[in-house]
């Protein structure tokens, strides 16, 4: 399977094959019908109290948050990272869309390590 990453504000093209939302929160001014999300997997987003923290340090070490992050898809979201990448193996092509402006510090990129490891 070919694991992708892409924000919710590029623009979705037929390439991304399945789009997994990975946000709690729908990303501010995006449509349903432009955002072309096949699956919205809230539950596997960070908490609401780990985004929060984040949001409120942006200049906190990535590392600690994404410690923390991990720390949560091991323990009270492991069942749900199972189911999702139990759902992800029917599919060729998978993209994990996020909403975040920094595509190399966020939670897409530890999930999709996490999902890597399951894959």
């Amino acid at each position: 399977m070919d694991l992708r990453r892409k924000r919710a504000y590029d623009t979705a093209s037929a390439e991304d094959g399945f789009r997994v939302l990975i946000d709690r929160l729908w990303p501010r001014g995006v449509s349903k019908e432009r955002a072309a999300i096949d699956l919205w997997a809230k539950d596997i987003a960070p908490s609401t109290e780990l985004r929060h923290d984040w949001h409120a340090a942006p200049d906190t070490d990535f590392e600690i948050y994404a410690d923390r992050y991990r720390a949560e898809l091991a323990g009270e979201d492991a069942e749900a990272l199972r189911a999702l990448a139990d759902e992800l193996r029917q599919h060729p092509i998978v993209t994990l869309v996020y909403a975040l402006h920094d595509t190399e510090h966020n939670h897409a990129v530890v999930l999709e390590q996490a999902l890597r490891e399951l894959l």
